[in-house]
């Protein structure tokens, strides 16, 4: 058996899961430190399984990019770019709010290093900048460092030499790789490593918070945290990438929907709390974001997927005036002391769905005097909101098949014809308990005609094996997508070639 946790930013959400069945829930609230949280939604599976009975835990958490969004917990970070003479023009963090510049200290150094598109070297690597920049490390007392380099992801090889002469020069200094985090494109590359560098202090008090909050449960099962493609990370991976989390949340939503409903490719709709994310799923994955991806003003290139959030949701703040007005701010993991209907003093979107008998929660008489003009013009304007995304996220007119899930999912209009599966309340906690393990390619290849096939066979089998190593099951691992784009701008037949493979996940890994 397996439980699955998923932590929003109002209620946090477990299930225990045998297979294919889910044989127990539980809703509790999103405590300020999240851990809390945690510990009483397993709590409350606890009549359902033995401890010794769970074989894994699987938790799509907030955590890491609540820290970023907010500036807090943040470590004092430098950013280290091998590739002078080159790209002095651009130097790191120059695209960045100052506000988080600040917050992580924004020590920047470039030194020599880099290749082109090809594997050829832009300049040789000097052992005496890096030195140099260790020193200064160790003066600013600076524990945590982003390596990022031209083209590493056709060669890391000075990536990992930097590293090597940086921690002998300051020991128990943290490195983040920008070829293990990023995808093409320097400057996107660089800032999603510098991010990730950014959180490897709190990655690891929170990891040891995750594991005594099950502890505190009496479980001892493996730990695994939720990435952004839908696919799992051990504990100890976590502690090393923890920006590979930022949109779990979003994504174990739309894979726990479309399982619930029994569909690999559908678009599906989660209205929570606080926002409405609208996804679309191929082969039963999200459909991956093409572009630059915006973390907190900064543009980023790792993997996330294409899911469009407003904030809009059950905790949604309503404003009368001088004219209606719906969020974007919620009272969140406060609902339960806010909202009219458990007797507080703002009004919520909450409110108006128990005053329409949308929804039975706490005490409808504390909201039977709401105005119904009011009523009905909230909850036209929450339809017309999301109708107007979901045709956002089409791709095509041909009918697509609609999952809705959240606990507000009653607020979609009809006019959404959507199918509400068992346990939709609970999609993004199913979602954790059902990811699979995944590995993934992503870089530039010579593609000489005579050998297209075979260097997309090993493009897909170096996917199959990273997804081995993660720990997935070889024999059922699967390619899930393989594309390849012809980059006319290059010399040569350079082809940019991804492939992404799939399995479930090996207990006992």
């Amino acid at each position: 058996m397996h439980i699955g946790i998923d932590v929003g930013g109002t209620n946090t959400d477990a299930v225990l899961v045998e297979g294919r069945r889910v044989l127990a829930e539980c809703k509790a609230t999103t405590t300020a430190d999240v851990t809390t949280g945690i510990i009483d939604a397993v709590g409350g599976l606890r009549h359902a399984f033995a401890p010794a009975s769970i074989t894994a835990v699987m938790i799509g958490t907030t955590h890491f990019v609540n820290a970023v969004v907010e500036g807090r917990g943040l470590a004092r970070t430098a950013a280290v770019r091998l590739g002078l003479p080159a790209t002095a023009a651009l130097p790191p963090f120059v695209d960045w709010p100052g506000e988080l510049r600040e917050a992580i200290g924004g020590h920047a150094y470039l030194c020599h290093g880099g290749h082109e598109y090809d594997g050829r070297v832009i300049s040789p690597l000097r052992e005496d900048e890096l030195r140099a920049v260790a020193a200064d490390l160790a003066e600013k007392d600076v524990r945590s460092v982003a390596i990022s380099s031209v083209f590493s992801l056709v060669s890391s090889e000075f990536e990992r030499r930097a590293a090597e002469i940086l921690t002998a020069e300051v020991p128990g200094l943290l490195v983040s790789f920008s070829h293990e985090i990023g995808r093409l494109g320097l400057l996107e590359r660089e800032n999603a490593t510098i991010i990730n560098a950014a959180l490897r202090a709190l990655a690891e008090q929170i990891a040891d918070g995750l594991s005594e909050s099950l502890t505190a449960q009496g479980i001892d099962a493996p730990l695994y945290l939720s990435q952004n493609d839908g696919t799992l990370m051990d504990l100890e991976y976590a502690r090393c990438y923890p920006v590979a989390t930022f949109s779990s949340g979003p994504t174990n939503s739309m894979r726990g929907g479309a399982f619930l409903a029994g569909s690999d490719d559908c678009a599906v709709i989660d209205v929570g709390g606080t926002t409405t994310d609208i996804g679309v799923l191929h082969n039963g994955f999200p459909r991956e974001a093409s572009s630059e991806v915006i973390i907190s003003g900064v543009r980023t290139n790792f993997r996330m997927p294409d899911v469009r959030s407003i904030g809009l949701g059950g905790g949604s703040v309503i404003r009368q005036h001088p004219d209606v007005q719906i969020g974007p701010d919620s009272v969140g993991f406060r609902l339960a002391r806010r909202a009219l209907v458990f007797g507080g003093d703002t009004l919520t979107v909450t409110d108006v769905a128990v005053a329409a008998g949308l929804a039975d929660i706490g005490d409808r008489s504390l909201v039977e005097k709401l105005d119904r003009t009011l009523v009905r013009s909230v909850l036209d304007h929450v339809g017309d909101r999301i109708a107007a995304q979901v045709d956002r996220m089409r791709t095509s007119p041909a009918p697509m098949p609609v999952v809705l899930v959240g606990g507000g999912s009653v607020l979609v209009p009809d006019e959404i014809k959507g199918v509400r599966p068992p346990h939709h309340a609970f999609a993004g906690a199913v979602g954790a308990a059902i990811a699979q393990v995944g590995g993934e390619v992503d870089r530039v290849f010579t593609m000489e005609p005579a050998r297209r096939d075979e260097v997309l066979d090993a493009a897909r089998q170096e996917a199959v094996d990273r997804a081995v190593a993660a720990g997935a099951d070889a024999g059922s691992v699967r390619i899930v997508e393989i594309e390849e784009i012809p980059l006319a701008y290059l010399p040569g037949n350079a082809s940019r070639v991804r492939a992404r493979a799939v399995g479930d996940l090996l207990l006992g890994h």
